[in-house]
């Protein structure tokens, strides 16, 4: 795989050009099916003047020609949501920056919560998380996911990451790694502010992995990886066994 490219150096990143708004970075890998409706649920955060960048990691369907009517920017990067992720961040206007899957759903009134405790003082933060699908299990999984999130600090990708540019940079940005890269970040996020700003509104995300495997083989799955990465197995190692 191509490396990723660094973050820019401070003085090469966009100004903000507003204060009190959001960039929102939404990495996508063949989403045509949904990513309409993801954009199409954030044209209120538009015409607010929050700016939506998409960042197609090499999608084989129609994901980039969807995503262009309905975002402020479509660009293109290495695959990988880490690389993604950093590749719209560089380019973002504002100063918080909230990275958002593309099979996940903000709440009512997510902006104003973001800039509420970014202002309030925290650097970073997460939302609580609700999961769609068939299993009824999902709903205690996510509320295990919440508490444990919470109790640690540690946040994952499908809570709707959020933070202050000048932290997300201080740190190097998303580690260029294929899995786990959401626990890393909160990880050095952690060490160099605090921890972070648990919102206890919930965002929508796609349960259709646990829908696929099973509710307990994901589990297990993702607690083994989990444990596995804690005992320090290098990620690309984990990624292949995610697979």
């Amino acid at each position: 795989m191509p490396d990723t490219p660094p973050l820019p150096a401070p003085a090469e990143v966009p100004r903000p050009v507003a204060a009190g708004r959001l960039s929102i970075v939404v990495p996508a890998l063949d989403e045509a099916a949904t990513i309409a409706d993801t954009l199409a649920a954030l044209a209120p955060l538009r015409a607010a003047g929050h700016e939506l960048i998409v960042v197609d990691g090499g999608s084989r369907d129609a994901t980039v020609e969807r995503s262009r009517p309905l975002a402020d920017r479509v660009i293109e990067a290495p695959r990988g949501r880490a690389r993604q992720m950093n590749a719209g961040a560089a380019l973002a206007h504002h100063a918080r920056l909230l990275f958002l899957h593309a099979d996940t759903r903000l709440p009512a009134g997510a902006a104003d919560a973001v800039l509420a405790a970014l202002d309030a003082g925290a650097s970073w933060g997460r939302f609580d998380v609700h999961i769609d699908g068939r299993s009824p299990w999902l709903r205690v999984v996510a509320a295990l996911m919440n508490l444990r999130s919470r109790l640690t600090g540690i946040a994952t990708g499908d809570q709707a990451m959020f933070v202050r540019r000048d932290a997300f940079e201080a740190i190097g940005g998303f580690p260029d790694q294929p899995l786990m890269e959401d626990v890393e970040l909160s990880r050095r996020l952690k060490r160099h502010t605090r921890r972070p700003a648990c919102l206890r509104a919930r965002v929508r995300t796609s349960g259709r992995r646990w829908d696929h495997h099973g509710v307990f083989r994901t589990v297990w799955l993702m607690w083994t990886l989990r444990w596995r990465y804690w005992r320090g197995t290098p990620a690309d190692v984990l990624a292949r066994a995610y697979r």
